[in-house]
């Protein structure tokens, strides 16, 4: 079984994830480095993705009311339409070599939901897919947002899970360009605080789970904790 090497973040730009995103994806594809997981947070940050016209159309603030709050717009070079990062998420970057056993986009978007749903079965959250839409939703409600990037099979961006972000921030967008459906996070769905370490415990432990590997906390990071 391959070693994931677990960095959990906490708070950074989003430049810099997506600078280090950059290098790290480099240094996997030249096999300097395994497999990776970033996991972050960042403050308020809008990104875009490569469809269309990135999703700028489905930014419902004014670039006015944008700068007044602090909110940056970065074009990010994934998949996916314009979407929202801030505090309460847990942003997930892996940076995952897809060869030799692996090389499907759909396999790899559908495992990554895979991770999200079986994250929010361990609250007792009943999560799923919804045919033609990408990303984790309960009931009409999006829990998790995906969007990837895969050059050469070397993964990177990822996905963002809302455990306790005020989901009033998601109406200066419109989500993912989908007019017709809400957002929901784990505390809203649960109806109290919820931890965002226990939930990263159960992140990594899905995601070791499903993309069979095995937990390696990096040395510059807190230690990871695996429940089963």
């Amino acid at each position: 079984m391959q070693f994931l090497e677990v960095r959990r973040l906490g708070l950074v730009q989003y430049a810099d994830a997506l600078a280090m995103q950059r290098g790290l994806v480099e240094e996997r594809r030249n096999g300097r480095i395994g497999d990776v997981l970033l996991l972050v947070e960042h403050p308020h940050v809008l990104t875009l993705g490569v469809k269309g016209d990135g999703g700028r159309s489905h930014i419902l603030a004014p670039a006015g009311e944008l700068a007044l709050r602090g909110i940056e717009v970065h074009e990010t070079g994934r998949g996916g339409d314009v979407t929202y990062h801030g505090p309460g998420q847990i942003v997930g970057y892996p940076i995952l070599d897809l060869k030799p056993d692996r090389c499907d986009v759909h396999r790899y978007v559908r495992d990554l939901e895979d991770v999200l749903i079986r994250t929010a079965a361990d609250y007792g959250i009943a999560a799923n897919r919804i045919a033609g839409l990408t990303g984790v939703w309960v009931g009409e409600e999006k829990l998790a947002a995906i969007g990837v990037r895969i050059a050469r099979w070397v993964t990177s961006h990822g996905f963002a899970l809302n455990v306790t972000a005020e989901l009033d921030n998601f109406k200066l967008i419109i989500p993912c360009g989908i007019v017709d459906r809400g957002v929901t996070s784990l505390a809203r769905l649960l109806g109290r605080p919820v931890d965002r370490s226990d939930v990263e415990d159960r992140l990594i432990a899905r995601f070791c789970q499903v993309f069979e590997r095995q937990p390696l906390a990096s040395p510059t990071t807190s230690s990871v904790t695996v429940s089963r």
